[in-house]
C-alpha cells in the first residue's frame, strides 16, 4: 500500500510518500527521484517514508533565505517524524542528504536507530572537488571519458543555459554528465528525474555554501548511533573513497562498505547486493 500526503512548513508543502512493511526509515530528499532509485525488495524489510526536503517541496508562499536554512531542513525531518507518527527511525541520506541524515541524528539521537550516508564525501569543499577531479582523470577508463564527451557536445552549455536554473540543473548533472555518476554508461537517467521540479535558490545555498563548509566531525564524539557509508567506486561526483580514511576513526560505530560495480547510487546500480549488504548491517547493529 502507498500513502501519499503533504505536511506544511512555513512557505513550503512537504510531501511525502510511504511504501513498504517492517522498520521505518526516512529517507529525505525528493519523494519522486528517490521513491524510484531504491528496490521493490527493500520495501519488503523497511517501511520507507520518502520526504521531500525544501529543495523539492512545493511553494504556498513567498520565500525568504531564512526559509532554508540548514536547521529549518533538518526541522523538517522531525516535523515529518512527529506528523507521522513516528517514534525511532532509520535515517537514510543519499549525496548531500547524507549530511541531513547524520546531522539530525546528532541532534535527536533517541529516536534515531541507523544512520545510513550513501554516495558521499566528508564534505564538498573545493579540496573535495579537485579530489574528485583527481580520482576522475586518474581512475576513470578511456570509454568512460569519451561517453561524457560525447554527451557534452550533444548538449553543451550555450544549449542548457537557455533553460530555467531547476530544469538546466537535472539536465546537466542528472543526465548529460550521467557518465560520472552511473556504474553503465548506456543507462539513461531521464526517466529517474522525470516530473522533479527543483528550488534552485534552496540548492544553491545547501549545496554551494553549506555542504561546501560542513564539518560533520563536530559532535562525532557524541553520536553512539551506527552509521553505514555506502560508495560506489566509480563514483566521480564527489570525493573518492580514500577521503573518508581520516573522519570514520572519529565515528564510534561506523561501517564503510565500497560497491565494486557502482557510481554515485549503489542502491540502484547494484540494488540485491545493496540492500542484502544494508539489512545485514542493521540487524548486526540493532
Amino acid at each position: 500500500m502507498i500513502v501519499d500526503g503533504t505536511i506544511p512548513a512555513g512557505p513550503f508543502e512537504l510531501a511525502y510518500r510511504i511504501e513498504g512493511q517492517g522498520y521505518s526509515a526516512i529517507v529525505p530528499g525528493s519523494v519522486l527521484f528517490y521513491s524510484r532509485v531504491f528496490s521493490q525488495a527493500l520495501r519488503e524489510r523497511l517501511r520507507m517514508i520518502f520526504l521531500d526536503h525544501r529543495g523539492f517541496a512545493g511553494q504556498s508562499g513567498a520565500v525568504d533565505p531564512k526559509d532554508y536554512a540548514f536547521p529549518v531542513v533538518i526541522e523538517d525531518i522531525e516535523r515529518a517524524r512527529q506528523r507521522l507518527g513516528l517514534d525511532r527511525v532509520a535515517l537514510i541520506g543519499h549525496s548531500g542528504h547524507a549530511y541531513m541524515a547524520l546531522e539530525y541524528a546528532k541532534k535527536y539521537a533517541d529516536h534515531v536507530s541507523h544512520v545510513i550516508m550513501i554516495g558521499i564525501a566528508p564534505d564538498q569543499s573545493v579540496a573535495s572537488a579537485m579530489a574528485a577531479e583527481a580520482y576522475w582523470q586518474d581512475f576513470a577508463s578511456a570509454e568512460r571519458k569519451a561517453r561524457l564527451d560525447e554527451r557534452r557536445r550533444s548538449m553543451p552549455d550555450s544549449e542548457l543555459e537557455r533553460l530555467a536554473p531547476g530544469p538546466r540543473f537535472i539536465q546537466t548533472f542528472g543526465i548529460r554528465d550521467a557518465a560520472r555518476s552511473w556504474y553503465r554508461l548506456d543507462f539513461d537517467p531521464a526517466p529517474l528525474w522525470s516530473g522533479v521540479k527543483v528550488n534552485i535558490d534552496v540548492f544553491n545555498h545547501l549545496w554551494g555554501e553549506v555542504f561546501r563548509d560542513i564539518d560533520i566531525t563536530r559532535g562525532l564524539e557524541h553520536l553512539h548511533v551506527p552509521v553505514f557509508i555506502a560508495l560506489g567506486r566509480h563514483d566521480f561526483v564527489v570525493a573518492p573513497p580514500s577521503s573518508w580514511d581520516a573522519v570514520v576513526p572519529r565515528m564510534r560505530n561506523a561501517t564503510v562498505r565500497i560497491f565494486e560495480r557502482s557510481g554515485h547510487t549503489p542502491q540502484y546500480d547494484e540494488a540485491a547486493l545493496f540492500d542484502s549488504e544494508l539489512l545485514k548491517w542493521m540487524a548486526a547493529t540493532a
